[in-house]
């Protein structure tokens, strides 16, 4: 490298990690996840903006590389968390409310999405318009689990039996579009496709192999009160050759980061996965708002036509009908009450981080264009800001708040949704280590 491209690359990487940190607290201050200001960041520099020479001074197309590489460093830390931390809510949780909420909240949107997709293919499918139909179906069943996680955090909802269901419902649906979006890929058959036929000793050696090496580990740290500092490394080597393995295969790389942080012990660190979370949270913090940048300067609707604006609406109404009327509809049969299903089919349309990960590696695997590409990022974006204002229209509000407001005790103060019937089996602070830790890394 170059003096003169290093500093490019040094003013290119200060001027976006310095917008995203203040259109992030920006959209923090009005209530919005920082992801939409991240996002927002990166759009001020897109073609929908700014002319492709004013793009090109902003962020010149020889630094960018470095800093997708970067990027993609934050978002193999944050894959990793997501992976690390999406086991623990769901047994903690009442199951038949649980299941009813993600089922509806999976199934009704991917087979509306696959629908809506039919008619789509021919205009935006580059290549299999079977594997386009799909993705579409998995993107639209997608929760954002850490940014559903920052809301409740914020709003003080962790603690409340609706955010307990959400977070534990989101977490087992977010684990499902994974799977679904790796078939996807797989069935689209792209390069070096024989390599697929790996992805069962991959998963055999990270569970049969890795595993187990990872808590003899973690034990062994434990009782020898290893400080964080010595075991982070050892897992940033591991989890950059899982990345690096998924990627050989054609799964990408962020497959390997998830699976990664699922195979990770839990028990056996005690008090030094925090530290470690901590640790591994950090370096999220910084390098991941370089990839929601990098985003939004792909974003381009200023060529759309009229059908394309008529489709984007099309894709942003079904996303919304068929996640909030699917969640509603699980939640109602799983025998919650309306005052309870009506804020979670609220709270699990929200997409945010997850769903933009999904959408950019569809376009990075060849399995949309950038015009669908295009919509599916505003759609996210959409479907991310409308929970707050939506939640605030309901009155939905946290346990905390309506003592302090009201003077009344927690029973009293939303006593249809923490009836001991509907949710005898909710410890409400089961998934606050869930909220926090995920709030963190969002």
């Amino acid at each position: 490298m170059t003096g003169h491209l290093l500093v490019d690359f040094f003013l290119a990487f200060a001027l976006a990690l310095g917008a995203a940190r203040v259109l992030g607290a920006l959209a923090q201050r009005v209530g919005q996840p920082a992801v939409v200001g991240e996002i927002c960041a990166g759009l001020l520099a897109s073609p929908m903006i700014i002319a492709a020479a004013g793009a090109e001074t902003i962020l010149p197309a020889v630094v960018q590389p470095l800093l997708g590489a970067l990027a993609n460093v934050g978002l193999a830390t944050f894959m990793f968390i997501v992976g690390y931390e999406i086991e623990g809510g769901f047994g903690r949780n009442r199951r038949k409310a649980t299941l009813g909420v993600a089922a509806g909240s999976v199934v009704v949107p991917l087979v509306a999405g696959a629908a809506l997709a039919v008619p789509l293919a021919d205009a935006y499918a580059p290549d299999s318009k079977g594997a386009f139909v799909l993705f579409v179906g998995v993107a639209m069943s997608v929760t954002a689990f850490p940014v559903l996680a920052r809301i409740l955090s914020d709003r003080d909802l962790a603690r409340h039996p609706v955010g307990a269901l959400t977070l534990a419902a989101a977490a087992v649906g977010d684990l499902i579009a994974w799977i679904c979006l790796a078939g996807v890929v797989g069935y689209a058959g792209t390069s070096g496709q024989w390599r697929m036929a790996l992805v069962p000793v991959y998963l055999l050696v990270l569970i049969a192999v890795v595993k187990p090496l990872l808590r003899v580990m973690a034990q062994r740290a434990a009782d020898r009160g290893t400080p964080a500092e010595r075991v982070v490394p050892v897992l940033v080597v591991a989890l950059m050759l899982s990345c690096a393995a998924t990627e050989w295969i054609g799964i990408h790389f962020v497959f390997g980061a998830f699976a990664f942080g699922a195979v990770m012990p839990r028990g056996e660190l005690g008090g030094l996965r925090k530290q470690i979370m901590r640790q591994m949270s950090q370096v999220g913090h910084i390098l991941l708002p370089l990839y929601f940048v990098i985003v939004g300067t792909k974003v381009d609707l200023s060529a759309f036509s009229v059908s394309a604006v008529l489709t984007l609406l099309a894709v942003i109404g079904v996303a919304i009908v068929s996640k909030a009327g699917g969640t509603y509809a699980g939640a109602r049969l799983a025998g919650l009450p309306h005052a309870a299903a009506l804020p979670a089919a609220v709270l699990m349309n929200t997409r945010g981080l997850t769903e933009i990960v999904i959408v950019a590696v569809a376009l990075d695997m060849g399995l949309i264009n950038e015009g669908f590409y295009s919509m599916m990022v505003v759609m996210a974006v959409v479907t991310t800001a409308m929970t707050g204002p939506l939640l605030n229209l309901f009155g939905v509000r946290g346990q905390e708040k309506d003592r302090a407001e009201t003077g009344t005790p927690l029973e009293a103060a939303a006593p249809e949704m923490t009836s001991p019937e509907i949710f005898a089996e909710f410890p409400v602070s089961g998934t606050e280590p869930l909220a926090e830790s995920a709030r963190k890394s969002s």
